[in-house]
């Protein structure tokens, strides 16, 4: 299960950094949007990771 977890946190909160990062922040990979949106990212990849969990292992 922690893997599961850490592993969809990883993902998702590395493409809400992204996003913000590119999208809106002009590459500013420390810029508000990409901490934000990265954080953002973080917080649906817990509940993802345990969505899954939960309903496929």
């Amino acid at each position: 299960m922690k893997l599961t977890i850490s592993i969809s946190i990883l993902i998702f909160s590395t493409l809400g950094g992204l996003i913000g990062q590119y999208a809106l922040d002009n590459g500013n990979f420390l810029g508000g949007w990409s901490i934000l949106f990265g954080t953002i990212g973080g917080i649906l990849g817990v509940w993802i990771g345990y969505k899954f969990y939960q309903n496929y292992l």
